[in-house]
């Protein structure tokens, strides 16, 4: 089955359909980096539309380089000479479409004085800009085609984003929530939140070394995240019956937990909690028994084999592992892949409700193959009070910085806020977290 999805990401990447967040990320990256080697004359070279709103799946893939006018046709020209090009799709005035063979990429290009109209023009989505079209009209202003001009016919410089909103009347709007909801009206009234970034998170509490099915030792993960400056850690590999190549069992428990005190021994400046990542099975009980639970510092649990069973069988296995006192954590839970499955249709707002009253958290899974809960989900999940852990979900220790970057954006299209998220307490706060729901309280 891995091999069909890949095989088939393949074909729907050639033949322009959506392709998932991490496969887009990549082939922006690649075209990015040979731009950076063949000398383009950009001032900065930027991700545009769903890729940088972080959405969970691509539609095109396009890119922003500013650069003084003189220099367009330049750059345009030596972007479609680049190596990774294999043919030109279209080229207009100010940009130009060309396909690889990981799939096609827009290319398009701004002077520096009207690069944040052309950031917010092609950032958005269409009912974003359409609404920003309309409040542009009623200020006497004219914003299409990326630019900003007055009713004179006079074009505004817009040097930055904040400078296009600024116009507006409007503080600046986070890429990842430019949808075209109620962002608008949100930041007309001041009422903005702030978003968790980057610096609030101060550790994983979701990751895979050799004993399951990571590739690396969990001292390689351990020290790739201490680069990272994280505070903690989770090892949580996979408990023995869930559907993985390798997975930890019962048996080797102890030996891990050996290794994992010997670490922290040995490795200064960054904590290691003991996890794991236990499997629901299919009557709602637990992969390992409660004694082997008792001896993790922290127990998320994931329900990856769905077993043909309906929405309402799916929701009550959940909630009896949401109601467990030793489960802290409700991994990606509509165990959904981007481009590919919407995953399970569950009754959420039973869950938040049951997870709010356990103290049980729900991720916000960086991993490409989910980014789960996805950004709507996420948003009713901290309205309704849920704690959220943004984890990364990693199985090798360079992918860390890059999949917990997926999460945060996805938490941040749900609106999620820095109180909101477990990971970004200190570890005393986690273990706080944990020791609560265990005592029953």
């Amino acid at each position: 089955m891995a091999r069909r999805n890949l095989f088939n990401a393949t074909i729907d990447c050639l033949n322009g359909s959506r392709i998932s967040l991490g496969r887009a990320h990549l082939l922006a990256s690649t075209v990015l980096r040979e731009a950076h080697r063949a000398g383009l004359p950009a001032e900065d070279i930027t991700p545009l539309g769903s890729l940088r709103r972080c959405a969970p799946d691509i539609g095109d893939v396009s890119l922003l380089a500013v650069a003084p006018q003189s220099r367009h046709d330049e750059i345009l020209d030596g972007f479609l000479r680049l190596p990774i090009v294999t043919s030109v799709v279209a080229k207009l005035p100010s940009s130009v479409e060309a396909a690889t063979g990981r799939g096609r990429v827009w290319l398009h290009v701004a002077a520096p004085d009207a690069a944040g109209a052309s950031l917010v023009w092609h950032t958005g989505a269409r009912k974003h800009t359409s609404l920003l079209q309309a409040r542009a009209s009623r200020m006497g202003l004219t914003f299409r085609d990326a630019v900003l001009t007055r009713v004179n016919g006079t074009t505004v410089p817009t040097p930055d984003e904040d400078e296009v909103y600024r116009l507006l009347d409007l503080p600046y709007i986070a890429p990842e929530i430019r949808e075209g909801l109620d962002e608008i009206d949100v930041a007309a009234r001041g009422q903005l939140p702030v978003l968790v970034s980057s610096e609030h998170i101060r550790g994983d509490l979701h990751m895979h070394s050799t004993w399951s099915d990571g590739q690396d030792s969990i001292q390689h993960m351990v020290l790739a995240a201490k680069r990272l400056g994280y505070e903690y850690v989770a090892i949580t590999d996979h408990s023995e019956r869930t559907f993985a190549s390798r997975k930890l069992l019962g048996l080797e428990i102890p030996i891990q937990r050996e290794e994992i005190e010997s670490l922290r021994s040995r490795v200064s400046g960054i904590e290691i909690l003991h996890g794991v990542e236990v499997e629901i099975m299919p009557d709602g009980s637990l992969d390992f028994d409660d004694t082997q639970l008792a001896g993790f510092d922290i127990v998320l649990a994931s329900l990856h084999d769905d077993q043909g069973h309906d929405p309402a069988r799916l929701t009550d296995r959940y909630l009896r592992a949401i109601r467990h006192p030793l489960v802290n954590i409700i991994t990606h839970p509509a165990n959904r892949s981007p481009a590919f499955s919407p995953g399970y249709d569950l009754d959420f707002d039973h869950l938040f409700e049951a997870a709010v009253k356990s103290g049980t958290a729900m991720e916000v899974d960086g991993a490409p193959g989910h980014l789960d809960m996805d950004g709507s989900i996420a948003r009713r999940a901290v309205a309704a009070g849920v704690t959220i852990a943004i984890d990364g979900d990693c199985h090798r220790a360079e992918s860390l910085e890059r999949q917990m970057r997926f999460g945060i954006g996805t938490a941040r299209r749900g609106w999620v806020q820095p109180a909101h998220v477990l990971n970004a307490r200190n570890v005393d706060a986690v273990r706080a977290f944990v020791s609560r729901k265990r005592a029953g309280r």
